[in-house]
């Protein structure tokens, strides 16, 4: 098998950047392949990287080299990482954005990769992702062991967990991503159905406890928008209508059937997302 190089980046497709770090990468590396997860993520948006590698790597390969390169203190002290978790490699700026990955996963090992032989030649002071971060990613598709990149690290940088907290009879989550439908994904998950009215928690996040949740009777509110129940598909409601279901990473979701929930509500990333049970006040 080729090997495979997924990467996931802040840079837009307007500019050559990804395009470059691919020629470097085909240079080092001519037989990998690459994917791109996504080159949309906003800019210098830690979160929002963090949260789609973490719903994006279980569908790729055993071996993926992830390639991470969102990267607002590009040129400073950060550290480059190579860390090897999963059965999958990751190369990524020593600022937080494996973390969520790299707890569910629990990392096996990762190296500090500031050895410049495996980086290009004079490297930039601010273009990491062709002459750092693109070399690193390469050399470990092409065989390379993380030891060869730079010495054991430990303790890695992460980021604060998104806001989940539970008590009896409620649970407040937050917007954690704003969909190209504009479908409202929060950080509420991993949620399951198992059975016709029932919904099985383990959180991912937080300090809510595994739970199993009454469906059909769970109160879903931000601001002054409630509706009541969760749905298994958007066209349990009627167009133009609200519903909340279980995406298909396992996070409960806020859409408008052939609308833009996000639009229509005017909810934005990081709002409260209220939870309750049972749903009296409806």
């Amino acid at each position: 098998m080729k090997p495979t190089i997924a990467i996931l980046t802040d840079f837009g497709a307007r500019d050559p950047s990804v395009g470059v770090m691919k020629g470097v990468m085909r240079t080092i590396c001519p037989a990998a392949e690459f994917i791109d997860l996504s080159h949309e993520i906003a800019a210098q948006n830690l979160r929002q990287a963090a949260f789609t590698l973490l719903t994006g790597w279980r569908w790729f390969p055993p071996g993926t080299v992830f390639l991470v390169v969102v990267d607002p203190g590009v040129g400073s002290e950060r550290r480059p990482l190579a860390v090897a978790a999963g059965g999958m490699l990751f190369v990524a700026p020593d600022n937080g954005v494996l973390s969520w990955t790299l707890a569910e996963l629990q990392q096996e090992h990762a190296v500090a990769a500031e050895n410049a032989a495996w980086h290009l030649d004079a490297a930039s002071h601010t273009f990491h992702g062709r002459d750092v971060f693109a070399p690193l990613a390469a050399h470990l598709a092409c065989g390379r062991t993380l030891d060869d990149l730079g010495p054991t690290i430990t303790e890695l940088q992460c980021l604060p967990d998104p806001v989940l907290q539970g008590q009896p009879g409620a649970l407040t989550a937050e917007v954690l991503q704003i969909d190209h439908f504009g479908n409202l994904v929060t950080s509420l998950g991993n949620l399951c159905w198992t059975g016709a009215d029932k919904l099985g928690l383990e959180p991912r996040f937080g300090a809510a406890a595994q739970c199993v949740l009454p469906a059909d009777s769970l109160c879903i509110s931000s601001g002054n928008h409630a509706f009541k129940g969760v749905r298994r598909t958007y066209s349990a409601v009627a167009p133009g209508e609200a519903v909340a279901y279980i995406g298909s990473c396992g996070f409960l979701e806020v859409a408008v059937n052939r609308g833009n929930a996000a639009n229509s509500f005017g909810i934005q990333v990081g709002d409260r997302i209220e939870v309750t049970w049972p749903c009296s006040n409806l």
